[in-house]
């Protein structure tokens, strides 16, 4: 039972972890542009959104949570045994989000968690502990992998041409508005900023409640899948002190990197990615930010002026869309076996 109680404290402790690197990692995307468009200094901007994304998990709701919790099935399993594995997958996530902070890379941190956890799952006990959701298609049922891809798969493109239908609406009606209509817009970015925040925290810190969540069902502490609220004050609170930490070397990529940013720009890519992202949420799909608010940067360009839009940049942001869920997978597939070894040398086994 001791071994238990240690292992379930380990794992919370290294999902508190990811949820900080999750906001430390994703504070680029949420204050890149209102930072690029100069409407706010750094640390206005951090202390906006650490407010706003500490009510976005508070207000917002269970539903991402109940589909992490669900992407995997392993309650058939001893509770060590299988709590040692959402370990092992929460460690592979944590640390693909230390390496592309680390390079620079706007990687998603959902797409390292699913990875992990799919990777842990496939080496230890097979794919018929993952809930991969196709068989449900024909009953009109999407959950499992399949609906954590959709929404993975579908957020980004959504966020590229509702950006560019916003921005090309707004550049009608503001077609011959004055200069000074740029103060005005800058101030509005402390509303769509707030949005913003709102709806990352929202979204972002339920994937850490799940999995929480589930750590306590299969240990036993909690009778039902049903998110404890002292989960989601924990989670809250993690993601907004990374928030406020801030991820420096992303904003570089997303704010000046993809497109020049100016107030109207941050303006629509703020309000796109706010409604996608919310979306999301109330609908229980987990989504990248960072991947949302990259296209809706590419989505609003696109719609202005195509040729300069750094295509290149947004090449190596869908490079990393592609390979986070497998690069993570794979690590946390190491980690397993070298816990798995350690644990055989250590009981002399």
């Amino acid at each position: 039972m001791n071994s238990l109680i240690l292992i379930t404290v380990a794992t919370i402790i290294v999902l508190v972890i990811f949820d900080y690197t999750n906001g430390f990692h994703d504070a680029s995307n949420v204050i890149a542009t209102v930072i690029a468009s100069r409407a706010m200094t750094p640390l206005q901007a951090v202390l906006v959104v650490g407010f706003f994304e500490f009510l976005g998990p508070l207000l917002g709701g269970t539903a991402v949570a109940d589909t992490i919790g669900s992407l995997i099935d392993i309650s058939t399993l001893q509770a060590l045994p299988s709590i040692s594995i959402i370990l092992c997958g929460v460690i592979a996530a944590v640390t693909w989000n230390i390496i592309t902070w680390r390079i620079g890379i706007p990687s998603s941190s959902s797409h390292a968690l699913v990875g992990g956890l799919i990777g842990a799952v496939l080496v230890s006990v097979g794919s018929e502990h993952i809930v991969w959701g196709i068989n449900e298609l024909g009953n009109g049922h999407i959950i499992g992998v399949f609906k954590v891809i959709l929404a993975l798969l579908l957020s980004p493109i959504l966020g590229f041409w509702v950006g560019f239908i916003i921005h090309r609406w707004a550049g009608i009606l503001l077609r011959s508005a004055p200069i000074q209509v740029n103060q005005k817009l800058r101030r509005i970015q402390f509303v769509t900023t707030a949005a913003l925040a709102f709806a990352h925290g929202a979204n972002d810190a339920q994937k850490s409640m799940g999995v929480i969540t589930l750590v306590l069902l299969l240990g036993g502490f909690i009778p039902q899948f049903q998110v404890p609220f002292w989960v989601v004050l924990l989670c809250a609170m993690a993601i907004t002190l990374g928030i406020m930490s801030g991820g420096w070397r992303i904003v570089r990529t997303v704010g000046f990197g993809i497109y020049k940013i100016r107030p109207l720009h941050a303006v629509n890519a703020q309000v796109t990615a706010g409604l996608v992202i919310f979306s999301a949420a109330v609908m229980g799909g987990p989504v990248s930010t960072t991947h949302v608010v990259s296209s809706s940067i590419m989505g609003i360009g696109a719609s202005e002026r195509p040729r300069a839009v750094r295509w290149n940049k947004a090449g190596d942001i869908v490079s990393t869309w592609i390979i986070t869920i497998p690069g993570a997978a794979v690590i946390a597939a190491f980690t397993y076996v070298l816990l798995d070894q350690g644990l055989v040398l250590a009981t002399g086994g």
